[in-house]
């Protein structure tokens, strides 16, 4: 194991650091907010500005990369995100908030971008399907224990966001000691986001209305279990619940969806994701209901992968990459609207709201399956892809996943491992 993760831990290290300190700042924001008084549909809007933000960034990104190189943008991406997040402190003002999370979600995935092209680069191909696994645990252990970071001090204090800053700026350090060459910038994948639909439409739907959900999560949790009396210390242990179910769960979950019918077991896993949802909207604060909080982000959790797995199904091998950019586009664009739809409804009835729509819009997904399933024939053109444990980030990471063909950088032969030496 330490043959595959040597050549790559400056790289696994960086965006470790990274991850921590995103974590730890995306989940004070929404406390910050909740103790200056701000609405739960101003906090919505502020926070799908991050899902503007990181959208924009993903056409933006590769031309700066091209300008700079790899080294010299993660350093610009890196001190603008550091930047912004003390900032937050400076102008506390919604209005300055949202423009800085829009900011921060460009500056984010120009991070995610330069990391994941540099580690597909450095990957053979026959490693890319265990590379892409430890990359995901690594992001989830990273946003899990970011959570914990929250005991440190109270989320008023200035310590919390230096935190998050300092985090971010020594995500710098393990990538600007290496002395191995730059990779070669990639392509932008051309899609054909109609002919997707037609192809997968069970696919689009769930990477969509995933980012609906989910999106609202990463956004408004932190909100609604302050709202239900959670301390930051509760807020804390509730994210790190769902998160440990979605790194966790999705194993299982994976596994079963290669063995059977896609779609069916998509079914069951949005179904299931909704009884767990209306049962969290009832439940007073406890331990159950902090189980029930990791079951359903295992559960949600799953419902994208899931996709991701259903739509290679459905093509072709030289079509994979192409077909999964879409599927990123359309979660993306889903996730813009889930904070503020969120909040928007939890202003009007309650933070109970935030599980209720969990709740309508994973149903939506959860009927539509079921007519496909019922009325439509699902034609495989390939043999069946592989589950892989996922979350979103940039469209480079999708050359890692194992039913992805080779790219060029990955036979560049002037391209040597990464190593820890300075």
């Amino acid at each position: 194991m330490w043959s595959l993760i040597a050549p790559i831990s400056s790289l696994l290290g960086g965006v470790a650091l990274l991850l921590l300190g995103n974590g730890l700042l995306n989940t004070l924001l929404t406390l910050r907010g909740v103790a200056e008084g701000y609405s739960t549909g101003m906090l919505g809007l502020i926070m799908s500005g991050y899902f503007v933000g990181f959208l924009l960034g993903t056409w933006l990104a590769i031309p700066l990369v091209r300008r700079v190189g790899h080294i010299r943008a993660f350093a610009f991406c890196a001190a603008l995100g550091a930047i912004t997040a003390l900032l937050h402190l400076l102008l506390v003002d919604p209005w300055a908030w949202l423009c800085l999370r829009v900011l921060y979600g460009l500056a984010l995935v120009g991070l995610y971008m330069v990391i994941e092209s540099w580690l597909n680069a450095q990957v053979p191909d026959d490693k890319r399907g265990q590379v892409f696994a430890l990359y995901m645990v690594v992001n989830l252990g990273a946003l899990a224990a970011a959570q914990q970071l929250l005991n440190l001090a109270d989320p008023s204090d200035f310590l919390l966001f230096a935190l998050a800053a300092i985090l971010i700026s020594a995500a710098l350090m393990p990538i600007t000691l290496t002395r191995q060459i730059q990779p070669s910038v990639p392509d932008v994948m051309h899609t054909n986001l109609r002919q997707i639909v037609g192809v997968a439409p069970v696919a689009i739907a769930a990477a969509s209305l995933s980012g609906l959900a989910l999106s609202a999560f990463w956004a408004m949790a932190p909100v609604y279990a302050s709202l239900r009396g959670f301390d930051a210390t509760g807020v804390g242990l509730l994210m790190s619940s769902a998160i440990l179910g979605g790194a966790l769960l999705q194993w299982p979950i994976g596994i079963y969806s290669d063995k059977h019918d896609r779609r069916l077991v998509l079914f069951w896993v949005v179904a299931l994701a909704v009884v767990v949802a209306l049962l969290i909207a009832v439940l007073p604060s406890g331990p159950l209901l902090l189980g029930l909080i990791f079951v359903w982000g295992g559960l949600a959790f799953a419902i994208y992968p899931i996709a991701v797995a259903q739509l290679i199904d459905q093509l072709h091998r030289d079509e994979i990459l192409s077909g999964s950019s879409s599927l990123l586009l359309v979660n993306g664009l889903g996730s813009v609207g889930g904070p503020l739809l969120a909040g928007l409804l939890m202003q009007q009835f309650g933070p109970q709201a935030l599980p209720l729509y969990f709740a309508g819009t994973l149903g939506l997904l959860a009927a539509y399956t079921l007519y496909r399933l019922r009325h439509v024939s699902d034609l495989v053109s390939e043999p069946a892809g592989h589950f892989m444990p996922m979350l979103r980030t940039s469209h480079t990471v999708l050359e890692l996943m194992p039913d992805a063909p080779p790219t060029d950088e990955q036979d560049n032969p002037d391209l040597k491992p990464l190593t820890e030496s300075p």
